[in-house]
């Protein structure tokens, strides 16, 4: 049994993609695909987590957690998707930086389904845009608060990610940036609910939608109408056209707006992003998703 966790992370993803897999729940039963809503496992994982303080589930509580979260028969991949699994949005920064327990997260995990081929998929983003849309989430005080002395500087992914690698010990770890979702939502949907390409894909343009509007999703279905078949290339490149041309200005625009950034600093985390992300996307352990 493949047990399948999305972490998030925070502001990446508002349950966009649990919907997309419920608008599939019927193809998705179709291949053994479950898909988990947190409302069935979010009390129950924490239950769990508590008692076992860092230990690893017996078979018969691996059951228990089963038969009560599970709808199906034995299926072949279960899947689950909350931004809950990172902590709240304050878990964002700690004092060591962007997501320090993020290894220690996604171990625990893997100990509650010892008996389970466990796999993990995250979507980064950039941390400035992640700062200002944590920022007014964070429940545990202001900036300086949610900083933890850090500076913005501090924050890179690739240690975050270095550490996670580690932790999950060889487990499967696929990793895209949020910045590239519209153009690569439909393979990421697909490889966290193991879908055939030859099946359809329903509801599978949300983000596009976000950044085209009503008029430009027009646009689009236009450019792909009469289309039978596109492959992965021809249908992103289709959609980077219509973007190009028609994207709503003040969507693709996010002012960042955090206590004494300068556009200086923004470009300079905004580098130091892309940097990281070129480390991490030849990471021995990491699958990554290109645009």
């Amino acid at each position: 049994m493949q047990m399948v966790f999305h972490l998030g992370v925070h502001g990446t993803d508002r349950d966009r993609l649990l919907k997309t897999l419920l608008n599939n729940r019927a193809a998705l039963q179709g291949i053994g695909t479950e898909v988990v809503t947190p409302n069935r496992h979010r009390g129950l994982f924490d239950e769990a987590l508590a008692s076992l303080n860092g230990g690893t589930a017996t078979p018969e509580m691996e059951q228990i957690m089963m038969d009560a979260m599970l709808e199906s028969d034995d299926p072949k991949r279960i899947v689950m998707s909350t931004s809950t699994f990172m902590g709240a949005p304050g878990r964002a920064v700690g004092r060591d930086g962007l997501y320090p327990q993020i290894g220690m997260r996604a171990a625990a995990l893997s100990r509650l389904f010892p008996s389970a081929q466990t796999e993990f998929f995250l979507a980064m983003r950039n941390p400035a845009t992640l700062l200002a849309e944590v920022l007014p989430q964070f429940s545990g005080g202001g900036y300086d608060d949610l900083m933890q002395g850090n500076h913005p500087l501090q924050l890179r992914w690739r240690l975050a990610i270095q550490k996670l690698v580690r932790s999950v010990q060889g487990r499967r770890l696929v990793l895209w940036c949020h910045e590239d979702v519209p153009l690569i939502w439909p393979e990421v949907v697909r490889l966290i609910g193991a879908l055939p390409d030859g099946v359809p894909l329903a509801g599978n343009m949300p983000y596009m939608f976000d950044l085209l509007g009503p008029s430009g999703m027009e646009k689009l279905r236009a450019a792909m109408a009469g289309r039978d078949q596109t492959n992965v290339a021809q249908r992103r490149q289709i959609y980077s056209d219509v973007l190009a041309a028609h994207a709503l200005p003040e969507v693709l625009e996010q002012t960042v707006d955090l206590p004494g950034w300068t556009q200086e600093l923004v470009d300079q985390v905004t580098e130091n992003y892309r940097a990281d992300v070129a480390e991490i996307a030849v990471l021995p352990g990491v699958e990554f998703i290109l645009p």
